[in-house]
């Protein structure tokens, strides 16, 4: 499935941000409910596990704090942590060297998930508050995620 993911999410995208556009204001506002409900039924249904693909293909943006979870949970210094693991990227921020993630495991466990960074811990966002506020990277988020593609069309079909 996620092979053909991208594909399917990009032959839709524009049907996707249209369904959004067309929506009037109001109704945006209201889409917190709804895309939380669809949130949690679906997670109930799809295995982050049996996927992983956010962890091989998107690099999260690390804060300061980010770095100081990750080097306590590694019983590393802070620099130690950017050396190993971390470049600066054209928009000055922190991110992984290479993907997939150095703390992704061959079994799709992430190696410091408790201390993850906070970009991993709020990734898809489709549980976020004000919702309408992110609809276009979720609708980007579709391209990666099996779980996203799923709660949007089925918000489409809703709505």
């Amino acid at each position: 499935m996620i092979k053909d993911l991208s594909e399917k999410a990009l032959k839709v995208e524009k049907e996707t941000l249209q369904f959004f556009k067309s929506l009037p204001k109001k109704r945006l506002r209201d889409l917190d409910d709804t895309i939380h409900a669809l949130h949690e039924e679906v997670f109930d249904e799809i295995d982050c596990l049996a996927c992983a693909n956010c962890c091989r293909s998107l690099g999260p943006r690390l804060t300061d704090r980010d770095i100081e979870r990750i080097a306590a949970a590694l019983r590393l210094k802070q620099q130690e942590v950017v050396a190993r693991y971390l470049r600066i990227d054209e928009d000055g921020d922190y991110v992984f060297q290479s993907m997939p993630c150095p703390f992704l495991c061959s079994d799709n466990y992430c190696n410091i998930y408790a201390d993850r960074p906070r970009a991993c811990r709020e990734y898809p966002h489709t549980d976020r508050k004000k919702f309408y506020q992110i609809h276009a990277l979720t609708v980007r988020n579709a391209q990666t995620c099996p779980a996203v593609f799923e709660i949007l069309e089925r918000l489409k079909r809703e709505f």
